[in-house]
């Protein structure tokens, strides 16, 4: 915490002491070639408002609007490094900069509050809709687990080998979905925490496609991908483990939604500065209910589905990581059935 302080005064502080000395270089120059000084307080005046701008608090703004009356009286104003206080309107070129300066602070405080305000806002119903996915999703396959092993547990004798056998992999399956909650919660937190830089490396991409179809295939080997790639190695700097996830979730939902889902295509196309992702399916697409808010401010679907299992957090995930990359995402029916949904993630970090 006292880092961050001492960081964002020594910020506010070289800001404060560029713009005025590019104020200063300015004058400097136009004092070659003007016969007058009457520009150089409008100059200082709008280095008051840059600074009072971009700095925090009225601190700044008020020392630049003192420091620059200073300056122009005893640097730009005849006789030249000299104070002259009987200047006529000298009096009135302080009070207008330092009225400028706590009037620019004071807006600017206003609208970084709202700002910080909004933004709150947004995390709590960011917060709020995520806790309503999780007890959902979390509670309907702990509920089958409990159901199961209770059934074998109870009734152990009588239950022939097949039915033991297939409640136990009920509760296999269920386990692992509780996993992918566990690590999509991992990875909102990672996100949607105090600190949202991501760090991220150049990677190639057709490692990360590579590996998210190994892992959805270990769930789902009933399901055929292809994978279609540019013949060049292509570099993209991301978070790995994250990308990977978008890919996996996406997979998932392809099959868990799509119903009849049986083969899935994953194109990956390069255009200029950033890489298209776009994953199809042949299944029987997205609800028509669900696709036109699906990527409006953070996926509103209804909550109160229950076929919205995996995709509420899945999907949420998603946006975020890539959102987190700088890149942006979205989703449509294909004309001849299936779904279409498309990320891009820029070529070059920002």
């Amino acid at each position: 915490m006292k880092m961050n302080v001492k960081n964002g005064i020594w910020h506010n502080c070289i800001i404060t002491v560029v713009i005025l000395g590019i104020a200063s270089g300015i004058c400097f120059f136009l004092q070659r070639l003007a016969s007058t000084d009457t520009h150089v307080p409008l100059i200082f005046v709008l280095a008051v408002l840059f600074i009072s701008r971009f700095t925090q608090g009225y601190v700044y703004g008020i020392a630049a609007s003192v420091l620059a009356v200073v300056g122009v009286n005893f640097v730009f104003t005849y006789p030249y490094f000299k104070f002259n206080f009987t200047i006529t309107g000298y009096p009135l070129t302080f009070l207008a900069m330092l009225a400028v300066a706590v009037c620019v602070s004071a807006l600017t405080t206003q609208i970084k509050q709202q700002e910080q305000m909004k933004l709150e806002m947004e995390k709590e119903k960011m917060r709020g809709n995520l806790l309503r996915a999780v007890s959902h999703d979390i509670r309907t396959p702990l509920t089958s687990i409990v159901g199961s092993a209770s059934a074998v547990i109870d009734n152990y004798q009588v239950l022939p080998d097949d039915k033991k056998l297939e409640l136990t992999e009920d509760i296999r399956d269920e386990a692992q979905w509780l996993i992918r909650i566990v690590e999509n919660l991992l990875s909102v937190t990672r996100i949607n925490g105090d600190n949202t830089k991501i760090t991220t490396n150049l990677e190639v991409v057709e490692e990360i496609a590579g590996s998210a179809v190994q892992k959805f295939q270990k769930r789902f080997p009933q399901v055929q991908v292809r994978v279609n790639i540019p013949n060049e190695v292509l570099l993209v700097p991301m978070d790995a483990i994250l990308i990977e996830q978008v890919l996996v979730n996406l997979l998932e939902n392809s099959v868990l939604h799509g119903k009849t889902t049986s083969v899935i295509e994953i194109n990956i196309i390069r255009q200029e500065r950033k890489v298209l992702f776009v994953v199809e399916d042949d299944g029987q697409g997205i609800r028509g209910d669900v696709l036109p808010v699906m990527f409006e401010g953070g996926l509103h679907e209804n909550e109160d589905s229950d076929s919205r299992r995996n995709m509420g957090i899945g999907l949420s995930v998603c946006m975020s990581i890539i959102n987190a990359h700088k890149g942006d995402m979205r989703a449509e029916n294909k004309a001849g059935g299936g779904a279409r949904i498309i990320f891009s993630l820029p070529m070059e970090e920002e």
